[in-house]
Order: C-alpha cells, then sequence, then structure tokens
C-alpha cells in the first residue's frame, strides 16, 4: 500500500507556514498582506477597481483563498490570467508556488516540480522567509508524491531548522515516514557518517530486518546513545515511540486462520509454510511466539472465532485467506483482536481500525505498472489482456491509473486462443489498413514487385500485457513479425514461472516481481530444500507468508 499526499494536507501545510505574511523586500516586490478580508471572488471583484499593481495582489491572494478553500478551478482560472512578465520575483515565486501546490492538490507531481525551477528561483535566498518556507515545502511535498523519497526527505531535513511547534512536529514525523519507506539498499549507501540525513537513514536501517521487537529496540537505544544531538535522537519519532512500547509488552500467541481443506488448500498450505518458516527461522533469535492454526473451513460464525481465540490467549489473527470472509470482518464496526487479513476485500467499506489487509492482487500490479511506464515517459498505450473477468480487472486498475497520470489508452486486444495472436496484434498494430494502402500503391502503379513494408501505427509508444507465461512467450516475436519489435512492453508479474533457463521469450518484457523470485535469499533457499515448489510460481505465495510474519 502506498501513501499518497493528500489536497488537504497540502493545503494545511500552506496554512502552518503562514505563506501570506505582508512581508517586503522592496527591490524584489512584496507578497500579498495576509489580513485581507473576504473571499476569493470578493477579493478579485476589488482587483478589478483597484490600480495594476494592487490588483495583482488582491488577485493572489484570491487565487490563494481559492486553494485553500478546495476550488482548484477557480485557482487555475486565476493564475492562467495573470500577466507576471513585468512583476518582480516576489510575485513570480508566490505564483509559482501557487501553481505547483495547485499540481500536487491535482495529483501531478511532475507539472509541480516544474513550476518550481522557473528562472525567478534563483533569487529565492532572497526573498521572504515564509515564502522560502512555502516553496520548499511545496517541492518536498512534489517529490514524495513523485515517489522520490529520499529528495523529498532531504527537502525536509533541511526545511527542519526553519520551523516550529506544529508545522516542526510534522515535519519531523514526515522525515521518518519517508525513510523508513525507502529499501535497505538506499539507506546503506546513501548514509554519510556525520550528516543529519544519514542520521535519519542510518535509524531506518535499525529497523529494516525481521528482528524481534525487543532486537530492534536495543538498537534503537544503542543509536541515540551514539547520536544524542541528532534531531530524532532528542525526539523519537511516534512510530518508534510506539515500537519501544510494544517492546515491554512483547507479542506471544498468533492465530493463523487459514483453509486446512477446499479449493484454497494448496495456496493455504505455501502460506502457511512460508509463514512458519519465517517464525522458526526468528525462534533462533531469540522469539518465543506461539502460533496457532485454525482451521477458517470450520467457522461458522466470526463472533464464536474471536471469542475462542481470545479464550485461548491470542493476541493477533493472521488471516483469514478467504474474500467472503474478509468481506465480513470489513462489515465490522470493532474487532476483538487485531487481524491481519491475507486478502482484499470487494467492498469499499473504510473497515474497524483492527483490520489490516495484505495480499497478492493483480490490480496492484496493474496500477504500479501503469506508474513506472509513466515515470519512464510513456503517454499511449495499447493493453493485451485475457478475455474473461480477470483480464477485465486488471485492465480497468490498469486503465484508471493510466488515465490518472495523464497517458491515453489508444485501444485494447482481448487475448483469446493462441492461434489467433498474430491476427489479434496485426489488427492491434493497424497493419492490416496499411498493408491495404500498399496493394492500393500496387495496383496504381500497375507494379506487383514494388517493394514496401508495412508500418505500424505511430501514435503509441508501449503496450500494456496481462498475460499467462504461454501467452507472454508468444507476445515479443509476434510483435516482431508484426513489424513492431521497438514498442516496449511492460506486463504484470503472471508471465513468469520462476524458471529464468526457459524465460528467453520474455527478454525485452518489463513486468513486476517479487524479490523472492528474482533473489535466492538465505530463507528462500531454506525453504525450497524442504519445499521445492517454493522457486516455482507458487513461491510467491511462501513470499507473502513469510511477509506476513
Amino acid at each position: 500500500m502506498t501513501a499518497r499526499l493528500r489536497p488537504l494536507s497540502v493545503l494545511c501545510l500552506a496554512a502552518l507556514l503562514t505563506a501570506c505574511t505582508g512581508s517586503r523586500t522592496p527591490e524584489l516586490g512584496e507578497l500579498p498582506p495576509n489580513d485581507l478580508k473576504g473571499n476569493a471572488e470578493q477579493l478579485l471583484q476589488q482587483a478589478s477597481q483597484s490600480k495594476p499593481d494592487e490588483a495583482l495582489l488582491l488577485r493572489l491572494a484570491a487565487a490563494d483563498k481559492a486553494l485553500a478553500a478546495g476550488d482548484l478551478a477557480l485557482t487555475q482560472n486565476i493564475l492562467q490570467s495573470l500577466d507576471l512578465n513585468t512583476t518582480q520575483a516576489t510575485q513570480k515565486v508566490f505564483a509559482a508556488t501557487l501553481s505547483a501546490e495547485l499540481s500536487i492538490a491535482r495529483d501531478k507531481p511532475k507539472a509541480a516540480l516544474q513550476s518550481l525551477q522557473q528562472p525567478a528561483f534563483a533569487s529565492i535566498d532572497q526573498l521572504p522567509v515564509s515564502l522560502q518556507l512555502r516553496s520548499r515545502m511545496a517541492r518536498a511535498n512534489a517529490l514524495q508524491l513523485d515517489g522520490q523519497a529520499l529528495a523529498a526527505a532531504r527537502e525536509r531535513v533541511q526545511l527542519a531548522h526553519s520551523l516550529k511547534d506544529k508545522a516542526a512536529l510534522e515535519n519531523h514525523e514526515k522525515i521518518w515516514s519517508l525513510v523508513s519507506s525507502l529499501p535497505r539498499e538506499a539507506l546503506q549507501t546513501n548514509a554519510p557518517a556525520g550528516d543529519e540525513l544519514g542520521g535519519w537513514l542510518q535509524l531506518a536501517a535499525q529497523t529494516h530486518d525481521n528482528a524481534t521487537l525487543s532486537q530492534q529496540s536495543e538498537r534503537i537505544k544503542k543509536w541515540v546513545a551514539s547520536n544524542p544531538l541528532h534531531p530524532a535522537a532528542m525526539q523519537l519519532p511516534a512510530q518508534l515511540v510506539a515500537m519501544q512500547e510494544l517492546s515491554t509488552r512483547p507479542l506471544t500467541h498468533v492465530a493463523l486462520l487459514l483453509p486446512q481443506q477446499g479449493p484454497l488448500q494448496n495456496a493455504a498450505n505455501a502460506l502457511r509454510d512460508g509463514f512458519l518458516a519465517a517464525h522458526y527461522q526468528q525462534q533462533g533469535n531469540g522469539s518465543d511466539l506461539k502460533v496457532s492454526l485454525y482451521d477458517s473451513t470450520q467457522v461458522s460464525s466470526l463472533s464464536a472465532f474471536y471469542n475462542q481465540a481470545r479464550a485461548d490467549g491470542v493476541q493477533l489473527v493472521v488471516g483469514p485467506l478467504e474474500k467472503p470472509l474478509v468481506s465480513q470482518l470489513r462489515q465490522q464496526s470493532e474487532l476483538p483482536i487485531t487481524t491481519l487479513a491475507l486478502n482484499y476485500s470487494d467492498t469499499q467499506a473504510a473497515g474497524p481500525a483492527q483490520l489490516f489487509q495484505f495480499g497478492l492482487s493483480a490490480e496492484d500490479e496493474a496500477r504500479e505498472v501503469a506508474r513506472r511506464a509513466h515515470e519512464d515517459g510513456k503517454l499511449r498505450a495499447v493493453a493485451l489482456v485475457p478475455n474473461n473477468e480477470w483480464g477485465n480487472r486488471v485492465l480497468n486498475a490498469f486503465r484508471q491509473e493510466w488515465q490518472a497520470q495523464g497517458g491515453q489508452l489508444s485501444d485494447v486486444a482481448y487475448i483469446d486462443q493462441p492461434g489467433n495472436l498474430s491476427g489479434q496484434v496485426g489488427e492491434l498494430m493497424q497493419l492490416r489498413s496499411s498493408e491495404a494502402r500498399i496493394k492500393q500503391m500496387r495496383d496504381v502503379l500497375k507494379n506487383e514487385n514494388l517493394e514496401a513494408q508495412p508500418v505500424r501505427r505511430q501514435d503509441i509508444d508501449m503496450v500494456f500485457l496481462a498475460a499467462t507465461p504461454a501467452q507472454a512467450r508468444q507476445v515479443k516475436p509476434t510483435l516482431a513479425f508484426q513489424y513492431a519489435s521497438d514498442l516496449p512492453v511492460y506486463a504484470t508479474s503472471h508471465l513468469f514461472t520462476g524458471d529464468h533457463a526457459s524465460a528467453q521469450e520474455l527478454n525485452g518484457i518489463r513486468f513486476c516481481e517479487t524479490p523472492w523470485m528474482l533473489q535466492n535469499g538465505n530463507l528462500r533457499a531454506r525453504i525450497s530444500g524442504q519445499w521445492p515448489d517454493a522457486s516455482s510460481a507458487v513461491g510467491r505465495l511462501y513470499a507473502m507468508g513469510a511477509d506476513a510474519y
């Protein structure tokens, strides 16, 4: 699950920074006064009756108020109406910052970053401090929304010493949220000694493995003792404070609620074995956690199950796997025991605070493909998906995220029979019309020997693929045969079985995958030695079980 910065939080941060102070820098211009009465429309009315310099400040103030009120359309209209060519640096930077905040509110981080790169920002160090802070906060928010967690953390670390009270505390927690989201490799390679950001990264590294809570708590204490003057040592992030509190009352009994019979039994067995393998590995580190197995196919009443689990001393439930049971949990107002479900509910209700959902979701992968392709600069896509309910779900998830990123889905082909793939790709690439034009040229010129090759459509720059391994192995050769070998293909993980030796036909396809399937780590080696199918596509379920642990 990816945390996304919501428009409201952007506006709250802007308010905390008191951006509209009436500070003056005579040579570089002034900011709109922060004590102007009335709403955006009233300020615009005043501006229409004012002298040019005063009118500009009133319109900037109106745009600021419209943004704070959540009226994004009015904000954009005001900003687009401004003539900033002859204005001073302060007004240009203020307008660009508003434009960046507007883009953030619309979930367009790249547009926000572009707004903050205007030439006027070269003199930002000479502008009012409140405007400097607001602009840099907008940059931090845009970087975070763009997935550049390390750059966003660096920006916030530099801001930290200029903030006070609530804004300072919120920034402090945001820094921790950003650094703790980084992969372990990034923490190790970007943590120079003696650097404040490096200290944050070193602290985050203390929590990035399968150590017990008590072990992580001890590491944090040692880090604090070694870095007593670091901001995070003087005030630990709330998450680490909670972790230390939990370590004093450690988890001792977990219920693993999975189907032990029925159609989901094999998947449940892989989840169970991955979970228990991680548990047995942890026992060697001093863990005394007890894991009890419960058969979810025997659960006739969730209330009865939780009553029994509480009577057994269970403190945490992991499971169930079945969607109907997860949906039942999501409909509850409260759960008696915190629960990590191993699937996602079909309902959209908020659900009880004690319920967390974790699973392997094809829709999540499709959304990640859309985000990655957009980051790679792709704009126009076509899709190849199976002609079934699963294919439609994956396609809809990709389409929604792709369009949210500003991409265009030009066409879709539904993979039906393998023998039809060549014709379907040909239609998708619009080669038939190209072949028809060549035939027409030969007829007009009365030259059957005229040499010409069909040309694929030029209005697309990528293919989104969701397919089985057998289907996917035909896609790249088929694209080459249909004169489209240059088109990048992005896919979900369902095309990969885990067998690297037989995956040559997938060369050139970029797809999502769990590290378990690509790296032979110690836990995977141990599990695969006992259960060989953990190295196959089923390995994703073993990995999910270990991750659930």
